[in-house]
């Protein structure tokens, strides 16, 4: 006997990405608002300031990606318990891409999910990590392996926020803008080229861009299983540089920066891109200040970590490619012959 289980979902997770000065917030529920110590002393009495509710509670982790883990969602968690948050309540992410992905993970799983707010801090997450619903965490095999989707309810984007933002975390979000231009938008790879981001329209166009590129993108593609896997372009040697250094000698971005100049090697390499365009690629990263360089001790190594990313399967490792400038292509037919040539490239040359 048969007995099917129908699941055809009927709900709809659709949100909105608000682009511009925080506004005057109001909830008739329990809020408990997530934040990292840096945030908490920058902007947290402004935010604080902006909302009302019910109930209001802080919920203050660490700042740092090495406190992304179990401990860190446990004690969130925690708190979340013992501040007596039920169903109805509600997680405001306020903070960078860490802390956006924590607060969601752990929105997800609180009595089997509860809703979250992204109100993103850092350059990275207002034009990335705060659309799209990924959530998660790190552990010792890799970079984000244990979460989930869960889309959040509304992204307030207030770039603001950016102007107490160190250079060096401004810098590592552009490697995002980068990553979305080279792989999705030619022209606006042009425009990045002369861009000056120091001027705050320009900056405010420049994120409304990428997340409207990224908007388009998961509504096509919610859960990765098709052409929203580009976004990881840079990604998948990034994160075994995070992994190889403990994931405190690099920023994120700054991971994908380098992580983005492999893939252009390895896209050359097969004949996708020509050198010419991944000079300008490196031109435009080094304009902003991020590393190009990393030296591969061991390629046997750093290649069957690739077999811990998310997006290999089947024993095959996929790569997000370049295909010129403006597109991309995404393949698990690399023979690792070719890989390994170009992961000694960066052992023989740094």
């Amino acid at each position: 006997m048969t007995i099917p289980v129908i699941l055809k979902k009927e709900c709809d997770d659709s949100y909105e990405v608000t682009i511009d000065n925080l506004d005057i917030y109001s909830f008739d529920t329990k809020i408990a608002i997530v934040t990292n110590t840096t945030v908490a002393n920058l902007h947290l009495k402004t935010l604080l300031s902006k909302i009302t509710a019910n109930i209001l509670r802080i919920i203050i982790i660490p700042d740092g990606e090495e406190y992304k883990n179990f401990k860190t969602i446990e004690y969130i968690l925690d708190k979340m318990f013992e501040y007596k948050l039920d169903r109805k309540s509600i997680l405001v992410a306020f903070g960078g891409g860490v802390v956006g992905d924590m607060t969601g993970f752990a929105a997800s799983i609180y009595q089997r999910g509860i809703d979250f707010i992204q109100i993103p801090t850092t350059l990275l997450s207002q034009v990335d990590a705060s659309v799209g619903g990924k959530t998660g965490i790190n552990n010792k095999y890799g970079k984000n392996l244990l979460g989930a989707f869960h889309q959040p309810k509304a992204v307030y984007i207030d770039t603001t926020f950016l102007k107490t933002l160190p250079q060096r975390e401004f810098n590592a979000g552009f490697a995002e803008i980068v990553k979305m231009a080279t792989t999705f938008d030619k022209e606006l790879f042009e425009f990045l080229e002369n861009a000056d981001l120091t001027n705050d329209d320009v900056l405010k166009k420049v994120v409304s861009k990428c997340v409207q590129l990224k908007a388009e993108i998961v509504s096509k593609d919610e859960k990765e299983t098709g052409i929203r896997a580009a976004l990881n372009y840079g990604h998948t040697f990034g994160h075994v540089i995070e992994n190889e250094t403990n994931y405190n000698k690099f920023l994120h971005g700054e991971a994908v920066a380098i992580g983005m100049i492999m893939a252009n090697k390895l896209a050359c390499e097969l004949g996708f891109m020509f050198e010419e365009e991944a000079l300008r690629i490196k031109v435009l990263l080094e304009k902003y200040n991020l590393p190009t360089k990393y030296e591969i001790k061991d390629a046997d190594d750093f290649y069957e970590h690739f077999f811990l990313d998310k997006k290999s399967a089947n024993d095959k490792i996929n790569f997000i490619l370049p295909k010129h400038i403006g597109n991309h292509t995404i393949t698990s037919e690399i023979s690792e012959k070719i890989v390994k040539k170009v992961l000694k490239y960066f052992g023989d040359t740094q």
